[in-house]
């Protein structure tokens, strides 16, 4: 009888030193997979802190959620105040009233300075795409916001693009300056673009992957429309 007690005893033992290795070695490769995760994330700040200036302007959290999915697309938009201020359309406390008002998000917005906000941070998935689909990415359909990063260039289309914004008369009472985009922001996007880029090598240098509303959602959307040159940006 003793010898069968100290057998369990012996067995329990080396069962119980088996698990503790089991944990510590799984517990070590959680701790070094959270380690290069968190030198990732740092390599990454730092790329963008030395190749883009960016401001923080964080809407709400309610604006956004978590993102569970890779990155694979950029969607580009546009974006003003036209409808109640066209003399002053783009101020910026202005379009993140907008935003958080309508529970819309993007990810960056970009000013006609070429000063690039911040609304969204890129591990959190913005409300900006909505329904849609790309025909190359059928998986995408209606859930393209799961898989972007959403770019809103503070601009205002043509005429017919504006139409369900603003009537004739207010379009064409615009400072001609107001209307389409302006050098500095073609600048600015092309750097985030570039940022992007690099940063998550699934977004492809070429118009399968950076694309914008209105081909996404052609039936009701126009942005960032005919005014918008995309060679300027290489695309």
């Amino acid at each position: 009888m003793k010898t069968y007690i100290k057998v369990m005893i012996t067995g329990i033992l080396a069962s119980a030193v088996i698990v503790f290795f089991i944990f510590y070695d799984f517990n070590k490769q959680e701790k070094e997979a959270a380690g290069d995760y968190e030198k990732e994330q740092a390599k990454n700040e730092n790329v963008q802190a030395v190749d883009i200036a960016v401001q923080d302007y964080l809407l709400p959290l309610e604006n956004s959620k978590k993102r569970l999915t890779p990155i694979s697309h950029v969607m580009l938009h546009f974006t003003s105040n036209v409808a109640e201020n066209p003399k002053d359309p783009y101020l910026m406390e202005d379009i993140y009233t907008i935003f958080e008002d309508y529970g819309v998000s993007a990810h960056y917005a970009i000013d006609r300075e070429g000063v690039i906000y911040r609304l969204v941070a890129e591990n959190r998935v913005a409300f900006h795409a909505g329904t849609g689909s790309l025909q190359d990415f059928p998986a995408y359909e209606d859930n393209l916001n799961d898989y972007s990063i959403g770019i809103e260039l503070l601009a205002i289309g043509s005429k017919e693009e504006m139409n369900e914004f603003i009537d004739e008369a207010t379009y064409d009472s615009l400072d001609p300056s107001l209307i389409g985009y302006t050098d500095a922001q073609y600048a600015a996007v092309e750097r985030l673009l570039d940022m992007l880029h690099e940063q998550y090598p699934e977004i492809e240098r070429n118009r399968e992957y950076v694309v914008g509303h209105d081909e996404y959602a052609p039936d009701r959307k126009s942005d960032p429309g005919i005014l918008f040159d995309w060679s300027r940006i290489g695309y």
